[in-house]
């Protein structure tokens, strides 16, 4: 085996190789071809992204033929950069489906190392907030990747409490499933957040695991399944009642349940959890726990008025939309999805009036920040809307923000 094959065995294309190393492709076809070696500070990077030790390395670095890539022109797509993204993917979903059986059942006697999962919780903490403030979501990839490589190493050697790896692994596998996501998998995001799940019931961390399954929630209610969702949140709240009081875990599972509730039709349900959710403001101005709880008062507003757009209340929608964006432009209110999301719903508003300049308007905000984000939530949300304009008629400006936002979503 060379080590294009050892790449191609991990599912890696030479991009993401390439990128991944931190050099360009032709200095990776180079090494893969045995007219070049990479230079010693390289080789230890080479050799963990290849997932081997420097002995074994060096066995691969010898001159082989390299065929072309299998697929590489497949449907006569050439992927280009992207497959830089589809490795790390790959790479993300290898890392999970070895970290959830390991977080289960760790390794023998894992007691030593007191404060060893200590640093993966506040490295995972600085991972949510990095997240929370990236414009372009995606490119926290690396460094979260990095950390579910540290910490399979970690669960698999033992190092560390079991518990505590266990939340350690249930808070970053949410994190994983937030970036999954945001890029529109909803598949992989699905598997995430049940990996995260059962860390969390394993680790007996009641709020952790309510949060999993909200997220799981998600994923359903963006696929109009809700049900299903409904009965997830139903599951969540009774697990966060067993949860720390103090957190706002079981109001964020009532906000969530007014969407599904939404979806359903049925406004009295809608209302009654969004009035249950609004008790957050009893926990007062309490710091959240961890980057993987983040609902706070800030959400109701846009909360309240996107389940009355699912509702077909425009005006009472439209009311608590704009008071969701007097909070402030994304550097100090909402993060760029959430305002984004904000913005579609009073651009489906305009069209649901018939009123080609409020559509125009918002909608021409939402394509902004969506380009300036790359999120694929963004974008879904903006896909949707384009089903809202074909009511609006033949005004220019709509016909002009319709053919941009098929263009972003392609």
């Amino acid at each position: 085996m060379g080590i294009a094959d050892r790449r191609r065995a991990l599912g890696i294309t030479q991009e993401g190789f390439a990128f991944a190393v931190g050099v360009d492709r032709r200095t990776a076809g180079r090494w893969e071809r045995g007219t070049s070696r990479p230079q010693p500070p390289q080789r230890r990077k080479v050799a963990e992204v290849l997932q081997m030790d420097l002995e074994e390395l060096d066995a691969l670095l010898t001159p082989a033929a390299v065929p072309p890539e299998p697929g590489r022109f497949a449907s006569g797509a050439y992927y280009g950069p992207g497959d830089a993204d589809e490795m790390i993917r790959r790479e993300f979903l290898h890392l999970m489906a070895v970290s959830g059986p390991l977080a289960a059942v760790p390794a023998g006697g894992a007691s030593a190392l007191e404060g060893g999962a200590g640093g993966f919780e506040r490295m995972n903490g600085h991972l949510w907030q990095v997240y929370r403030l990236a414009r372009a979501k995606h490119s926290v990839y690396p460094a979260v990747q990095s950390q579910l490589t540290a910490l399979n190493d970690a669960l698999r050697d033992g190092r560390g409490r079991a518990g505590s790896l266990r939340v350690a692994a249930g808070d970053l596998f949410q994190l994983a499933g937030e970036l999954a996501f945001d890029a529109d998998r909803n598949h992989d995001a699905a598997s995430s957040y049940a990996l995260a799940a059962s860390a969390s019931k394993e680790a007996g961390a009641y709020d952790l695991w309510a949060c999993a399954l909200i997220r799981s929630a998600y994923v359903d209610l963006s696929e109009r399944r809700y049900r299903r969702a409904a009965d997830t949140l139903g599951a969540a709240r009774r697990v966060a009642l067993r949860g720390d009081s103090g957190l706002a875990t079981k109001y964020w599972a009532a906000a969530v349940q007014a969407e599904a509730s939404a979806g359903l039709g049925d406004l009295n349900a809608c209302e009654a959890a969004l009035d249950e959710a609004e008790k957050v403001a009893d926990l007062g101005d309490r710091e959240p726990a961890a980057g993987w709880l983040r609902f706070d008062g800030s959400r109701l507003a846009e909360e309240r008025g996107a389940r009355y757009l699912q509702l077909d209340r425009l005006d009472l929608a439209e009311a608590a939309l704009k008071d969701a964006l007097e909070l402030g432009p994304p550097a100090v209110g909402p993060s760029f999805r959430r305002r984004g999301a904000v913005l579609v719903d009073l651009a489906a508003i305009g069209a649901r009036r018939k009123d080609p300049e409020q559509v125009v308007r918002y909608g021409r905000e939402a394509l902004a920040l969506a380009r300036a984000s790359g999120s694929g939530y963004a974008i879904r949300r903006l896909s949707t809307l384009t089903a809202e304009l074909d009511d609006v008629g033949r005004d220019r400006g709509v016909v002009e923000l319709k053919a941009e936002i098929g263009g972003l979503s392609a």
